[in-house]
């Protein structure tokens, strides 16, 4: 994936993607891995207290349209590779 803000050279003279991998990993080296296990854990928790009661309606309403089964069609319909 090249974006052209992957290409732009930031004043020391590497690409943006660059300097992202190279912060990324000076701070997986200084904090180790489980201090991103931590920060996840912290934002499930505030997502959870910030929708945490919208959670049960956003279970009922399901996710995405399935793919009807060959089982499931009716009459000679075929079913669509759309939606995925």
């Amino acid at each position: 994936m090249n974006s052209e803000a992957d290409m732009v050279e930031t004043s020391s003279g590497i690409s943006v993607r660059e300097a992202g991998r190279r912060g990324g990993t000076a701070t997986r080296d200084r904090h180790g891995i489980g201090f991103y296990r931590q920060i996840g854990a912290r934002g499930g928790e505030t997502t959870k207290k910030r929708w945490g009661h919208l959670f049960s309606q956003m279970g009922k309403k399901g996710g995405r349209r399935r793919r009807p089964n060959l089982e499931n069609t009716v009459g000679d319909e075929v079913p669509s590779n759309e939606g995925g």
